[in-house]
This record gives structure tokens, C-alpha cells and sequence, in this order.
């Protein structure tokens, strides 16, 4: 305990997981959240790593799917998050879900045992105390004002922003299972085993375009002050999504394939709306990719036009926050400090990428680089082969740079990694297809992320 400790400013996903991870080096941490004692737009509970959107940490394929790779080296990493949300999943097919209260609890009780880390439930208002020599600000989307001016005096850099909206929550006995039916796309099992994770709601093309009309018509929450800042187009509000093209929701969220309607066979849907099991309990259900801003009493009379919510409750209506993020490209070296103010690190959502799993990663590397630098220990990001090392690498440098480049929120994907050539036959002799080439180079990726992570990591 004479090692001076770190301070991690944010109780998130992302200042969970660098808590989680300097701890377990060995390192003293004070973790500062500030709710209760302020709360925020979007959080409904005091919990630490509180899920404000989706339930969902997508896809946990490492061997096909990027995330589900990250997925991989976080579990290979000792991650917090992932420990608890294997702990917590409920069935949502190919993808990694969680009970969102079951899941926020655990890891709230594991931070409190922890012999190492401090909670202290007050606001930083403003920039760390001068005496504070190492601290990581993982504050988020909903960054205090305080401290979000202070960070711009500081860098004498603008913030971007972007609105994230929230999907609904639907009471399951309210769903009419004689109009919807259980399946999973393609009936993909998840890491659960389950083929029929999604409840489908499907519409014929009449139906579809009275939905689109109202979505077009409904009134929407408006806010002047915002009204330029850009959505991010991997969390835009279905209305938004319409008002981009009368097709764009049944080529989205919306698609009808890789479904059969149990009640009528024959006849395939113009499109389908999904919901997603949010509780252990499975008696809430989310509207996948439903992010919306409409106002809350228009949501309820659109949503129930949809077949089988006609009589729908909902337990959690759509929402809207704002989402601020800083140009890390500019602002951040290679290990996450600040340039102008070494001791200071940023994590999570606040540097530039986006999802629950990208913010708790670069909360994860956050807090093993503070803690191998408190510990005079060498510090070397992960490997760019691997999704922690091309995440991290994107954010901090790997960004396109010129007069018309702007540093946009980024998921992790492929495209973050260097390529690799699969083979041109198989080991008949046969040619490949395009399909399998690609099946065969995201395996090849994963194995060497995988490996080149387990050597970094020894």
C-alpha cells in the first residue's frame, strides 16, 4: 500500500475495466463516480458499468466477426466485463446479451470487494487535483460540463458530438405469440445454445408503409442547441433512418431475411421487426436497432402498429442523450495520455470509439498502461495484428489525417488490422468461392490475434 495510487474518474464500462485491471497488477486505485450524488440523462441506477442502451455486446464469434474477436482477448486479458457478462448472458442468438441489472450488480460487487480499489461516489468537478500523478478519465458520453470545459481550456481543442438514442423495452405477456414467432436468423445458435432468440414481428409491404408514414409524421424531440451536431450512423434513430430512404429500415434493422414465419410458411415477410430478451427472467424484451427520439406518446400508438404489439406494454420507452467524444488522433500519445498533460489518460467512449466492448478494451489497456508505468515497468501497446492493437492504434494515430479528414466514432472491425491472403484452393485442389476465402481469412486473423496477444500478454 506505499505505492500512491490511481485515480479513475468514471465508474462506466471503461472505468470499471481500468480499475479492474490496475488493481489486479497490484496497484492501489480510487475509483470516483459520480451518481448518485449527480446524476445524468440517461442512467436510472447508481450501479457501476450501468448499461444506458442496448443489452447487447454483439457478436461473440471470434472466428468470424471482429467484435466477437475482442470478445476473445478481453476473456484472454482478465476482463472484468467480460467475466461478468458471460456470467449474466441471456439468449439473443449468435450475439452476447445480458441481464442488464444482474449484469451491472456483479460487477459493482466485485469492484467493492477488491482489497486494492476505492469507490468514492463524488463528482470531479473540473480538472484532477495537481497531487493527483496518474489519473485515467473515462467519463464517458455524458462527460460533466465541468470537466468537459476544462479539457477543451486544456487542449485548446473543440469537442465533437453525436446523440445516441435508446431503444424500447416490451413486456413479454404482452407480445401476441400468435402473430410473432421465436427465431433466430438463419436459426444461428448463440454462445447459450439457443436458435431462438429473437421474437419476430413480421409486416407485409402495406403494413410497412403505413409504419414508415407514421415514423415520417410523428413528432420528435428537438433540441436547438443541437440541432448540428451529426449522428453517428451506427446508432441512428429509426426515424432518422427513414427520413434517408422509405427502404432503408427493410434493408436495416428491419430485414425479413434469414426468417420463416411459424404461423404462415408461404409467405415471406415485407419486413420484420426483432426483439431481444433484456432480462434474466425473459420477461423483457428490447426492439433490436429501435433507437428512437420520437416523443414518448407518439412512440407508444407507432410501435403498436406493428403486428403482434398491438396491445404491447413497454417497461422502458425511447430516449435521447447527448454523446461527446475528443479528437484523440491529435490529443493522444500511443500509451493514452494526454500530450499537453502527461499524468492524465483518457478510456472508453470519450476517446472515440464506439460500443460497449471497444470503450471497455481501451479501458483495459488504459489501465494496464497506468499501472506498468506506476510500477516502472516497460510500457508497449498490443500488437496491431490484434482487435485491442488496432482499436487503439486507429484512435491514437491511425486516423486519416488532412484538411477534409474529421475523427469519427469507429467499432472495431477487420479493416482496423493488417490483411492477410487466404488460400486460392482447398486441400483438394478445388477453387474457393469468395465466401469461404473470407470465412477462412477472418479465422486466419483471429489465430494470429490470439497468438500475438498471448505473447504480448506473457
Amino acid at each position: 500500500m506505499s505505492i500512491k495510487p490511481i485515480h479513475v474518474v468514471g465508474g462506466g464500462l471503461a472505468g470499471s475495466e481500468a480499475a479492474w485491471q490496475a488493481a489486479e497488477a497490484g496497484v492501489p486505485v480510487i475509483l470516483h463516480e459520480m451518481r448518485p450524488v449527480r446524476g445524468t440523462d440517461a442512467h436510472q441506477t447508481d450501479h457501476l458499468a450501468e448499461l444506458v442502451c442496448s443489452n447487447s455486446f454483439r457478436a461473440d464469434d471470434w472466428t468470424g466477426n471482429a467484435v466477437g474477436l475482442l470478445h476473445a482477448e478481453m476473456r484472454a486479458l482478465g476482463s472484468i466485463i467480460m467475466s461478468c457478462g458471460d456470467a449474466h448472458q441471456v439468449p439473443a442468438g449468435g450475439a452476447l446479451a445480458v441481464d442488464r441489472d444482474g449484469f451491472a450488480q456483479a460487477v459493482t460487487a466485485r469492484l467493492e470487494a477488491h482489497p486494492l480499489i476505492t469507490i468514492a461516489r463524488e463528482e470531479v468537478a473540473g480538472l484532477p487535483p495537481a497531487d493527483w500523478d496518474s489519473v485515467i478519465l473515462a467519463t464517458g458520453p455524458l462527460t460533466s460540463p465541468a470537466l468537459s470545459a476544462a479539457i477543451l481550456e486544456l487542449t485548446g481543442e473543440g469537442q465533437l458530438s453525436f446523440f445516441d438514442a435508446i431503444a424500447p423495452i416490451v413486456n413479454l405477456d404482452s407480445v401476441d405469440m400468435g402473430v410473432a414467432w421465436r427465431q433466430s436468423r438463419y436459426d444461428k445458435e448463440g454462445p447459450g445454445g439457443d436458435a431462438a432468440a429473437y421474437i419476430n414481428c413480421p409486416m407485409d409491404k402495406d403494413q410497412y408503409e403505413a409504419f414508415i408514414d407514421a415514423l415520417l409524421a410523428g413528432p420528435k424531440s428537438e433540441f436547438k442547441d443541437w440541432e448540428h451536431v451529426p449522428y453517428f450512423d451506427g446508432c441512428l434513430p429509426i426515424e432518422v433512418m427513414a427520413e434517408r430512404g422509405r427502404e432503408t429500415l427493410r434493408h436495416g434493422p428491419m430485414k425479413p431475411v434469414g426468417l420463416t414465419n411459424e404461423h404462415d410458411p408461404q409467405t415471406k415477410a415485407w419486413a420484420v421487426v426483432q426483439l431481444r430478451q433484456d432480462n434474466a427472467l425473459g420477461t423483457l424484451w428490447n426492439m433490436v436497432g429501435f433507437q428512437t427520439k420520437l416523443k414518448h406518446g407518439a412512440q407508444t400508438d407507432i410501435f403498436r402498429m406493428i403486428p403482434g404489439l398491438e396491445k404491447a406494454v413497454f417497461a422502458r420507452l425511447g430516449g435521447l442523450h447527448r454523446n461527446t467524444f475528443i479528437n484523440s488522433p491529435r490529443l493522444l500519445d500511443e500509451t493514452l495520455r494526454l500530450k499537453v498533460d502527461p499524468r492524465l489518460r483518457f478510456a472508453g467512449q470519450v476517446t472515440g470509439v464506439e460500443g460497449y466492448v471497444e470503450s471497455a478494451a481501451v479501458g483495459l489497456l488504459a489501465g494496464r498502461f497506468a499501472a506498468a508505468e506506476r510500477l516502472g515497468q516497460p510500457i508497449t501497446p498490443p500488437p496491431p495484428t490484434t482487435a485491442l492493437g488496432g482499436l487503439v492504434g486507429h484512435i491514437t494515430g491511425g486516423h486519416l489525417t488532412g484538411a477534409k479528414a474529421s475523427f469519427q466514432p469507429m467499432n472495431i472491425n477487420y479493416g482496423l488490422l493488417p490483411p492477410m491472403e487466404p488460400p486460392k484452393r482447398d486441400a483438394e485442389g478445388n477453387r474457393l468461392g469468395a465466401k469461404e476465402k473470407t470465412r477462412i481469412k477472418k479465422r486466419m486473423m483471429g489465430d494470429r490475434a490470439l497468438a500475438d496477444l498471448a505473447t504480448w500478454a506473457g
